[in-house]
């Protein structure tokens, strides 16, 4: 089975790998950027969703695959807690059907949360923060917030595996 992943994103490729790998026989994973159709830093449930969404349609259309997977990184408000969420969502689609499910949200320090809020991208922020280059292509702020607990790959696979369910199980 040939999945396109809407994303140059190596940790977004992995993160597929990681969660197809047992549910699926021999699957083939390969990285496709395509546009994601929302901002830079998606903010609120329901861009991020959307996002996922348009990056899965538009890597399913990019060439020869079965199932085209969609990763989005958003912020958000929670109702019911304070600050600001890194939240993470995922569409999968054939073309007919659609997954989505979500990877865990991480509450950002007000630090962090206030810079975001205020228009800058969590990546840049992170970089910044941690003195170091490329975090989201690495442990991402998951990572980072959870004190390596659970890397950006491991929180991407969970909502991998969560959106991959109409394609793996007959409950759908």
């Amino acid at each position: 089975m040939r999945l396109a992943v809407g994303s140059g994103n190596p940790v977004k490729r992995r993160a597929v790998e990681q969660a197809v790998e047992a549910t699926l026989d021999g699957p083939e994973v390969e990285a496709v950027p395509v546009d994601s159709g929302v901002a830079e830093q998606p903010a609120g449930r329901e861009e991020t969703v959307t996002g996922a969404k348009t990056r899965a349609a538009n890597a399913l259309a990019a060439g020869e695959y079965d199932l085209g997977v969609g990763l989005e990184g958003g912020v958000a408000e929670v109702e019911g807690a304070e600050g600001l969420f890194l939240i993470m969502w995922v569409a999968v689609t054939d073309g007919d059907q659609v997954g989505v499910g979500s990877g865990p949200s991480f509450r950002l320090p007000d630090a962090i949360g206030d810079r975001v809020a205020a228009g800058e991208e969590l990546g840049p922020v992170m970089d910044d923060v941690l003195g170091e280059d490329g975090v989201a292509r690495r442990q991402g702020a998951a990572g980072a917030l959870s004190g390596g607990v659970v890397d950006r790959d491991d929180a991407l696979a969970a909502g991998v595996a969560a959106a991959m369910g109409p394609f793996v199980t007959d409950r759908y």
